[in-house]
């Protein structure tokens, strides 16, 4: 069985929701305090173990590229100022093996992972969106890739949500419980209506798959829109082999609302070391005068 050691960041949305602010700027370069999310994405990744990232963008995204290259004017800058604190969060930006391909036209989810065949070959790689932040004393990502190493399948990554929510999100219909925290799935439905969602269990934006994806991707019929559902691709492979659930019990950060974004922003701003006492003591001001 092949390790794990590649991962694909799909990066090619317009990011409508953010607008105006992502009318020129990448959404995945909001920073969360001081941090684009993109960049907590990758480290993520890293962390589980990945060697090879591959970020699959659009136009008026080349903001990404420019923030994990090299910048000798700024670098040289800081290490002439003393600021090596800096200079060293600057660094590690670059020391990362990152590629980069265009998804020329924004035809869904599942046609941005499919730019990655060429990249991918025959083993298995994750997925990670960047609506979702993870945090676990594992890392979310390497959660899947214990569990693809006891199963050699397709594995996602699920949450429990609200009912009445389901219908924002891709569902599991489960069979059973086969290990911990992971399910033997029956299907995969894209945003049911609440009163047909087979579970409560709901698609979030990790999944570890097998290199079999790239052909489901390439016979599934574009649906709503003209995209093709990754969701519709990962269920006609349950068909042939196994895909399964595990069940993510750590904390998520939806940064893909206007609300979860500033949510995570204050708890991140909560932590950080240069605004955690300040932005604690701006609440406790702010909810006397409200």
């Amino acid at each position: 069985m092949k390790s794990v050691k590649k991962a694909v960041i799909p990066a090619a949305g317009l990011g409508t929701r953010f607008l105006p602010a992502t009318k020129a700027l990448a959404k995945e370069m909001l920073p969360i305090v001081d941090k684009p999310t993109i960049q907590f994405i990758v480290e993520e990744a890293r962390a589980a173990g990945i060697e090879d990232i591959l970020i699959v963008d659009g136009k008026s995204k080349r903001s990404i590229e420019d923030h994990f290259d090299s910048n000798p004017e700024l670098e040289a800058a800081l290490e002439a100022d003393g600021k090596l604190e800096k200079l060293q969060m600057v660094q590690e930006t670059t020391d990362i093996n990152l590629y980069f391909i265009r998804q020329s036209k924004p035809r869904g989810l599942g046609d941005a992972v499919l730019q990655a065949k060429a990249f991918v070959g025959d083993e298995p790689f994750v997925v990670l969106l960047g609506d979702d932040m993870t945090r676990d004393e594992v890392p979310l990502t390497k959660q899947l890739i214990n569990q693809y190493e006891k199963t050699g399948e397709s594995t996602l990554a699920v949450v429990k949500v609200p009912h009445e929510e389901t219908k924002k999100y891709g569902v599991i219909d489960p069979i059973e419980k086969v290990g911990d925290n992971l399910y033997q799935v029956r299907q995969f439905v894209e945003k049911p209506n609440p009163d047909e969602a087979p579970s409560d269990l709901a698609i979030i934006g990790r999944y570890l798959l097998t290199p079999e994806i790239f052909e489901e991707l390439e016979n599934t019929k574009p649906g709503k829109g003209g995209e093709i559902q990754l969701t519709d691709a990962i269920d006609s492979l349950n068909k042939r082999q196994h895909v399964y659930a595990h069940e993510f019990t750590g904390r998520r950060y939806d940064i893909g609302s206007k609300i979860g974004f500033l949510e995570t922003s204050i708890e991140f701003g909560l932590e950080h070391p240069e605004t955690k006492d300040e932005l604690r003591e701006y609440i406790k001001k702010l909810a006397q005068e409200m």
